[in-house]
């Protein structure tokens, strides 16, 4: 390593951008949420959509992966993947998952917790079609996860399905929407001298909890 690491324990922030009250809150976390996303994206941070997934396999060994939010409503949290992936697997064996965004420049992380479950075909086939021309041929392309030889491989791969599909490719069946049902959400607001703000909100019955955690 060219880097001197040796400091590295040294490193430190004093967070003081802003604070997370109680009152302030909303009592949804839903729209709590909603407000924060978009302050991240009016402050133009690098991909505000980009959030943590993480995911447990038969085995209970967990795995995380960055991925972005491509829808938000009620139900849950959507984004895209292939559903034959090691995230689709771990999925497949334990339907629980969690996230969480970081938006290092406002000090603020949010982390989601609940069941997932597939997205509709019509609303994966709606977001596919949307998609430019060679993120939809990559959708074929790409055994994702499994072992390749070579960069050749996808290159020759997105070539055989362009030939096939030329400019109008079908959603591949291995490929689509998930969404998370959140029973849980955090808000993490990071304060001075570590005295950080944390919210927590959990699902009982039909009404959210509001509950202020020790940082």
């Amino acid at each position: 390593m060219s880097a001197d690491l040796s400091s590295i324990a040294d490193l430190r922030k004093s967070y003081e951008r802003a604070e997370l009250d109680e009152n302030a809150s909303h009592p949804d976390p839903l729209a709590q949420f909603g407000q924060w996303l978009e302050e991240a994206i009016a402050a133009s941070l690098p991909e505000p959509n980009a959030m943590t997934l993480a995911t447990v396999d038969a085995k209970l060994r967990p795995s995380t992966r960055v991925v972005l939010i491509k829808g938000l409503d009620k139900r849950g949290i959507v984004w895209y993947t292939n559903y034959d992936s090691r995230k689709g697997q771990d999925l497949a064996g334990n339907p629980y998952a969690a996230l969480q965004f970081h938006w290092v420049e406002l000090e603020r992380v949010v982390r989601i917790e609940g069941q997932v479950e597939k997205v509709a075909a019509e609303e994966s086939d709606a977001y596919y079609a949307s998609r430019p021309l060679d993120s939809r041929l990559g959708a074929w392309a790409s055994p994702q996860s499994q072992v390749i030889s070579g960069r050749s491989v996808l290159v020759a791969s997105a070539a055989k399905y362009g030939l096939q599909f030329a400019l109008n490719p079908p959603r591949p069946p291995h490929w689509g929407g998930y969404r998370l049902l959140p029973d849980r959400w955090e808000f993490w607001q990071g304060r001075k001298s570590r005295l950080h703000d944390r919210l927590r909100y959990r699902l009982e019955g039909s009404n959210w909890v509001r509950e202020r955690l020790a940082p």
